[in-house]
């Protein structure tokens, strides 16, 4: 249940049966007015700006609109009390019962508390990493693949129907580069001295093993071959090799894709796919055969000074027309993207995301435009970018790895400091900043280390469970008998403020959902650890207030259930993260 969308309901009613706005309702707009946490916590439980929103079509001044408005929800049996602040907000402090069926709900819910409806079902196809499969996944590719693991699951839980794809680019100049460094260690695995490694080729020793099961499954045949014959069979290899080794590396970050779709596809065929979405384009008139004036700067590989065919991309919010087809009458990489998109489109999505790192900014436009054209307006595109990772340890920048030849790996950085650290640091700053990334921070035992404090709340949610047990050896109840015994129980100011913060998770969980920020979610579970924390911090000052109350069996099934609802949340919000949420912390 969400609490604002509750009483913005309520609020609206209201309004709805006072005679002065009843008179004009026809004219007035509700849908500007909300009901949001107040600014300061101790103003209230609640705020709404409906006096500001409705006073001047109303004729009236808003500070007194405000307490005409107060009037009446005071009527509310679970208000406790309204107040009005500076030009006409209206604060609301709720009832202690109105929080102990809240809390009540949130035990019984569980981890399905805050599941939305807010997506309706869409379909919604979140594309992420999708790098090129030419080595290991480096550190540069970690945050990708976490911000758009963390969304697609939290579009999931706010109710969308989502698809995780990776696009793999297996078609182009750089699989021939890897085909040919690959060939290289072949030669080298068939007892050939390669010396050092050529400029241009790929350095790195991931690619050693690649060459040993050439030499193993072919021995010398390759070798005998024309380059024409080998190249094939090389790039088909390499490709396999490469692919397994990026989906291990991501599934030690727990990333998986439920789609891998292969670039060669829309190549296959005669490029059947990049004609047909070609053809769909030209159909729509979005396609002429013209010249393109020399872009400033650095002259991109695809541009040609003589006529060729061009997208209209200037009339769907583009910089400049794209060409699609060269003058020699091969496609181009963004002709590529086009059918990719067309090909998204067919399979149904409403919506289409794509996680990319920064330095793909000027893809944004020339994507945006694309599904203008392809999809008439019908299809919604969002370009997420990421900004870079520099990793550090104990504040000096990283080594490269030996590894890869020129770059850290992901894989090493998960196995050094565990897959929880990555993803929740890599969460923890919105993705359109930089993020300095500290071994020595995400691995410490600290409040400091949000990774830790975060999870070390639900060690310790289960830890007082343990506890419990131990002072009521017979102990066994279930989430229905924790809800039960709340009422007339929970009514401490502390547990009732920590009560307010649990209230938030469904209002965090949609505005995350809408923004398509999942950093949003990592601030929450910090900010609903410290509230905890900080309560249990009080019980060692005040030993009334512990969970645990060995004279007192049913004020502590009570409050078990208030430790039941913080570790439901805690549990449910780092499982969108894709962190666990541990039993115990040593």
């Amino acid at each position: 249940m969400n609490l604002f969308a509750d009483f913005e309901t309520r609020i609206k009613t209201a309004l709805e049966q006072i005679d002065s706005i009843k008179e004009k309702r026809s004219s007035l707009d509700f849908g500007r007015i909300v009901v949001e946490p107040p600014r300061d916590p101790s103003h209230g439980d609640a705020a709404t700006n409906a006096a500001m929103v409705l006073a001047k079509a109303l004729g009236t001044n808003p500070r007194a609109l405000a307490e005409v408005i107060g009037d009446k929800l005071k009527e509310d049996g679970d208000i406790a009390e309204v107040s009005v602040a500076g030009p006409g907000f209206i604060n609301i402090r709720l009832s202690t019962g109105y929080w102990q069926r809240l809390l009540a709900t949130i035990i019984t819910e569980g981890t399905d508390f805050g599941r939305s409806t807010l997506g309706k079902d869409r379909k919604v196809n979140v594309e992420y990493v999708s790098a090129n499969p030419t080595g290991p996944m480096h550190v540069g590719h970690c945050r990708g693949a976490v911000v758009g693991d963390a969304l697609a699951n939290l579009l999931a839980f706010a109710g969308y129907d989502v698809a995780k794809e990776y696009y793999i680019n297996d078609a182009g100049a750089q699989i021939e580069v890897l085909a040919r460094s690959v060939f290289l260690r072949y030669r080298e695995a068939l007892g050939e001295r390669i010396g050092e490694i050529p400029p241009g080729l790929y350095p790195g020793d991931y690619l050693v093993p690649v060459g040993q099961a050439l030499a193993e499954e072919f021995g010398t045949k390759l070798h005998a071959m024309p380059e024409e014959q080998w190249m094939e069979i090389v790039k088909e290899r390499a490709i396999a090799a490469m692919m397994v080794m990026i989906r291990d590396d991501l599934a030690i970050l727990n990333v998986h894709h439920d789609i891998f779709f292969s670039e060669r596809t829309l190549h296959a065929n005669g490029a059947a796919k990049i004609r047909t979405a070609i053809n769909d384009l030209t159909f729509k008139g979005h396609v002429y055969r013209g010249t393109l004036p020399p872009p400033k700067g650095q002259l991109p590989e695809d541009w040609e000074d003589r006529e060729q065919t061009l997208f209209r991309s200037t009339e769907v919010g583009d910089d400049i027309d794209r060409p699609l087809v060269k003058s020699d009458g091969a496609y181009t990489y963004f002709a590529a993207d086009v059918a990719y998109f067309k090909d998204k489109f067919d399979r149904g999505y409403s919506e289409m995301i794509y996680v990319l790192g920064a330095d793909h900014g000027g893809y944004v436009k020339r994507l945006e435009a694309v599904a203008r054209a392809v999809s008439e307006g019908k299809t919604k595109l969002t370009v997420l970018l990421c900004q870079l990772v520099k990793l550090y340890r104990d504040g000096e920048p990283v080594k490269m790895s030996k590894r890869s030849g020129d770059f850290v790996t992901l894989r090493e950085v998960v196995e050094e400091v565990g897959s929880d650290s990555v993803r929740f640091m890599m969460l923890y700053r919105k993705s359109s900043e930089p993020l300095d990334f500290d071994f020595a921070k995400v691995t410490e035992q600290s409040k400091d280390n949000p990774v830790f404090y975060v999870q070390y709340a639900h060690a310790r949610c289960m830890s007082i469970f343990r506890q419990a047990k131990e002072a009521f050896p017979d102990l066994d109840v279930s989430p229905s008998d924790f809800a039960a015994a709340v009422a007339g129980q929970i009514s401490d100011v502390t547990e009732l403020q920590l009560v307010a913060k649990l209230a938030e998770y469904p209002r965090v969980i949609e505005a995350a959902a809408q923004s398509q920020e999942p950093h949003r979610l990592a601030f929450y579970l910090y900010d609903l650890a410290s509230s905890f924390h900080a309560h249990w911090n009080k019980g060692k000052d005040s030993p009334e207030l512990r969970f645990v109350n060995d004279k007192d069996r049913q004020l502590t099934i009570a409050r078990l259930g208030l430790v039941h609802a913080v570790a439901s949340v805690l549990k449910s919000g780092l499982s969108i993260t894709g962190t666990a949420a541990p039993a115990e912390m040593r």
